[in-house]
């Protein structure tokens, strides 16, 4: 079954750390900020400093517009992006310090609960054709108006639009093929 969620659908949710606003794309059925099974969201950083604690979950984070951030776990290591669709994989439970690199990014956020999801993250710049395979849950993001998502048999799916959120589900096991520029690819599946 296939859903696309238009940004008219979107929710502004307050950062836990109040410090800014995540804009959530979709989150598991009866999720709230502080319990949830996985969540999708695009937060804008306007300054350094310290992201918020979520314990329990493990984050993927994409650059998505911007010149770069560094990012900081507990005080050891350091995930640096710098080119658009770079990606950041760490535990929610460190404590993360953010430095921009040269003004404000934005960056896109899968967020899967530990021991009970898993979550995966790709990014295309260009994508000619190539076959990903579904999971229990498949979102597709395009940065650019180019993404078009096509079955095994070249049937179209989907036309994306910039800055709409395609979700795929009960398609277990069948073979995708995307198309476009500047895409990014989620996956959350049950352990």
């Amino acid at each position: 079954m296939i859903e696309v969620i238009k940004p008219s659908e979107f929710k502004v949710i307050p950062w836990k750390n109040g410090k800014g606003e995540t804009i959530e794309l979709a989150i598991s059925a009866g999720g709230t900020i502080t319990d949830f099974d996985w969540r999708l969201s695009i937060a804008s950083v306007d300054e350094n400093g310290a992201f918020s604690n979520f314990s329990g979950y493990f984050r993927h984070l994409a650059l998505i517009k911007g010149a770069g951030i560094e990012l900081v776990h507990n005080n050891m290591t350091c995930d640096s992006l710098s080119a658009l669709l770079s990606i950041a994989k760490f535990d929610g439970s460190c404590k993360t310090y953010a430095t921009l690199h040269a003004g404000p990014i934005s960056d896109f956020n899968l967020m899967t609960k530990n021991h009970y999801f898993d979550g995966k993250l790709k990014t295309f710049k260009a994508c000619k054709k190539t076959s990903l395979d579904s999971k229990e849950l498949v979102f597709i993001y395009g940065l650019s108006n180019s993404t078009v998502l096509v079955e095994k048999d070249k049937k179209t799916l989907c036309k994306l639009p910039a800055g709409h959120l395609l979700k795929l589900f009960g398609e277990t096991g069948q073979s995708l093929k995307i198309t476009g520029k500047n895409i990014i690819y989620a996956t959350v599946e049950r352990l």
